[in-house]
């Protein structure tokens, strides 16, 4: 039997998954039978979907019209547990882009609500052919015992980033959380990918020590690290800005006592010590979801794998205010929509928490102030 499958969300990235969808759909592997937004859908989504197919601007509407077997939830973080749950209501599996919830407790009803059901979520470098040369690596010995591992990330992003969506930049809408920021949003891949690779994504850290600061007039972190602490197991430690003088590949990096693995999980590049080795194109989340179902081949980025980082999640919601950075350490490139922030010299401190295994604050960095304290579990 051939799934049908349904998209919530037409624009940004939602947008590539009714690509992805298409293009399964013109292979034979699903039916793409509609989509929804609130907003009024632009001629390139409406392009995309398939002669028959329902589009509409409700949720429920879209799933009353069609029988779909698969729901590709691709909307506003806020909205992806009601929207979930609406899908699971008919019947439905899913997809759910990240940060697939917000909070543990939203995992926890997440969870009991897919007994039995299948929940992809949306991070994407799981299914990249890195990760079993990775964990090969890691298990033959080749830079000996695993000490940490780290991921950094920097990138620029400008105004216009800031303004396509509401909950840009924000980490509340309406009073509801919305928790965006660097860890959280652009940089969420490199976290889960860490606490994969780490072995702990399905365990909570034991402390969560999180930074978070801003460069931009805006609410949510720009600039952050955190560090992960887990039981029998080594920290995870993570840095992050969008005030880069420059877009950095962001990477994974797992610190040994013989040597260091250096994985750049967004163009598939593994170097162990010295030695690169490329890899294939990372396996479709959707395909391999149809294939779940189909033929009982094991998800790649289950709903189970992201509990660790929901943990992060949680933390950056529940940390104080970002802190400003000082007007000295802040510089403005461009006007308009091309207008973007810069702290000079945060792009070589990302790469120096990543070798350090190192908040900011520990780095004793001119910019950082007091940063938010460890939380227990």
């Amino acid at each position: 039997m051939t799934p049908e499958v349904v998209v919530f969300g037409t624009a940004g990235y939602a947008a590539q998954h009714l690509r992805r969808a298409r293009a399964l759909h013109d292979r034979g592997d699903l039916v793409l039978a509609g989509a929804c937004d609130i907003r009024e859908p632009s001629e390139e989504a409406r392009a995309l979907l398939p002669e028959g197919a329902v589009i509409t601007r409700d949720a429920a509407e879209l799933l009353a019209r069609t029988t779909p077997d698969i729901a590709v939830v691709a909307t506003p973080p806020h909205t992806h547990l009601p929207l979930a749950k609406l899908a699971l209501a008919v019947g439905c599996h899913l997809l759910v882009e990240k940060p697939p919830v917000l909070d543990l407790a939203a995992f926890g009803e997440l969870t009991a609500l897919t007994r039995g059901r299948a929940c992809q979520t949306g991070f994407q470098s799981f299914g990249s052919a890195a990760v079993p040369v990775v964990r090969a690596a890691i298990e033959a010995g080749e830079i000996g015992t695993v000490t940490g591992i780290a991921a950094a990330g920097a990138w620029i992003r400008r105004d216009r980033y800031f303004a396509r969506a509401e909950w840009a930049g924000r980490r509340r809408v309406g009073g509801q959380p919305v928790v965006d920021g660097a860890l959280t949003n652009p940089f969420a891949h490199a976290v889960a990918t860490a606490l994969l690779v780490n072995g702990t994504a399905e365990v909570l850290p034991e402390r969560t020590a999180v930074e978070l600061y801003r460069a931009r007039d805006i609410e949510s972190d720009d600039t952050a690290c955190a560090r992960l602490s887990f039981a029998g197991a080594p920290d995870v430690v993570v840095a992050a800005t969008l005030d880069a003088e420059a877009d950095h590949d962001p990477y994974v990096l797992v610190h040994g006592t013989e040597g260091r693995i250096r994985w750049h999980y967004k163009t598939d590049l593994v170097v162990v010590r010295d030695s690169e080795t490329p890899v294939g194109p990372p396996r479709d989340l959707l395909a391999n979801l149809v294939a779940h179902l189909r033929d009982g081949e094991p998800l790649l980025a289950p709903l189970a794998a992201t509990r660790a980082f929901t943990a992060l999640v949680e933390a950056v919601r529940d940390a104080p205010e970002p802190l400003p950075l000082p007007a000295e350490w802040v510089r403005a490139v461009d006007t308009g929509p091309e207008r973007h922030f810069v702290v000079p010299g945060v792009d070589r401190d990302v790469d120096t928490a990543a070798e350090r295994l190192a908040l900011f604050s520990e780095l004793a960095l001119p910019w950082t102030g007091a940063a938010s304290p460890e939380r227990e579990r």
